[in-house]
């Protein structure tokens, strides 16, 4: 699309998308010492006491969340400190959360997205955020339905824009969240949905908490719908939940895959197994359990995850894992919030209409997305 004063569609999001992306690039690597004895810190507090404690200790603050969070470097003696004092919630190393990945677009087909397109719902108004490695930004079965971006981490090399996907995750989750139905590539659960990349994970597929703290808050802040998070570690963070708690209270869903640790029985990851958040689980194309799938009571829903064909840098590509099935249920959200849903019921909806496929609680939750059934259709084709 060619705007009035003669600019493509997409020279006008690089513009945009630059002078936003200059205002708050590159948060710190995770964890990673600076010079000896120090270390980069998640503090949480419980006052204006506590903040100002913790900023005595700090020789460099690093972000500042709305959360009564910061990201500091401290000296490694002053934590213990720290942790003793009652106006100060928690003190974390700032650690890593990682890509959930991997081994299209059959997954679709099953969850019945493509009933709902043929009755006209398309996502159309719905803002999607992808949590992730960023998205390709020229790619031809995303461009169309591209907002606009922010990276917490930049891309390395020769980029059009600092949030463009490195890795090939990101665009993945985005093109079977939304590829637009061009007659080309592949479709999405939703068509029409803005994506928003907000890149929190590196070429490598690595992101500290405060990033992935930071980008959740950064979703919340622009009022969009949905947060779609196919990343995840076996340990929690404080500050990624408080940015969860933030995000879920200023209504935006939040979805995120259950983690890749099976076969096992309790092992869903976090921000998976946080009760702000729809943990995903991964179903293969004959309805069983995905091998590599996390499960637990935290599991909420299951959806396509093995052998899901999508979008990546250039072209496209087939992966497994949890993070594929979790942007399954991210546009179906998407679908549902243009429909005028709020996160809540949007989240009751899709639970009340998901299929039992005959797996056990912590497998499937309530079962398998029918974005269909969700959107109030006969989805008894599958």
């Amino acid at each position: 699309m060619v705007h009035r004063d003669g600019r493509t569609r997409r020279e006008v999001l690089r513009a945009t998308g630059a002078a936003v992306a200059t205002t708050g690039l590159a948060g710190m690597a995770a964890g990673s010492s600076g010079s000896s004895g120090t270390v980069e810190v998640n503090v949480g507090y419980a006052d204006e006491r506590g903040k100002r404690a913790a900023r005595a200790e700090a020789s460099e603050v690093v972000r500042e969340f709305a959360f009564d969070a910061m990201t500091l470097r401290v000296n490694e003696n002053a934590i213990s400190g720290l942790r003793t004092r009652p106006d100060v919630r928690y003190v974390e190393e700032n650690g890593t959360m990682h890509a959930l990945a991997q081994q299209v677009p059959w997954g679709i087909d099953r969850t019945d997205s493509e009933v709902a397109h043929a009755n006209g719902d398309t996502g159309a108004g719905a803002d999607v955020a992808i949590i992730d490695t960023g998205i390709d930004s020229d790619h031809p079965d995303l461009e169309a339905n591209l907002g606009s971006g922010r990276a917490f981490v930049s891309a390395r090399g020769p980029y059009a824009e600092d949030w463009d996907d490195d890795n090939d995750h990101g665009t993945h989750c985005a093109g079977t969240a939304g590829a637009d139905d061009n007659a080309q590539g592949v479709v999405g659960v939703s068509t029409e949905a803005t994506l928003h990349a907000v890149k929190v994970l590196d070429k490598r597929g690595s992101g500290s908490f405060s990033d992935i703290a930071a980008g959740i808050e950064y979703t919340a802040d622009q009022g969009w719908d949905v947060g779609s998070m196919s990343l995840g570690a076996s340990s929690g963070s404080q500050a990624v939940k408080d940015a969860c708690t933030y995000a879920e209270g200023k209504g935006v869903f939040l979805v995120a895959a259950a983690g890749n640790s099976g076969p096992c029985s309790d092992c869903v990851g976090y921000p998976a197994a946080y009760s702000e958040v729809v943990a995903v689980a991964s179903s293969a194309s004959d309805d069983s359990l995905s091998g590599f799938s996390s499960t637990g009571p935290e599991v909420e829903m299951i959806a396509p995850g093995t052998d899901v064909y999508s979008t990546i840098p250039g072209g496209y590509d087939t992966f497994s894992g949890t993070s594929m099935a979790c942007p399954h249920v991210a546009g179906a959200a998407g679908q549902l919030m243009a429909n005028g849903y709020t996160n809540s019921e949007a989240r009751a909806r899709l639970t009340d209409t998901a299929e039992d496929i005959g797996l056990a609680s912590n497998e499937q939750g309530a079962g398998l997305l029918d974005t269909a059934a969700a959107l109030g259709y006969d989805s008894g084709d599958d």
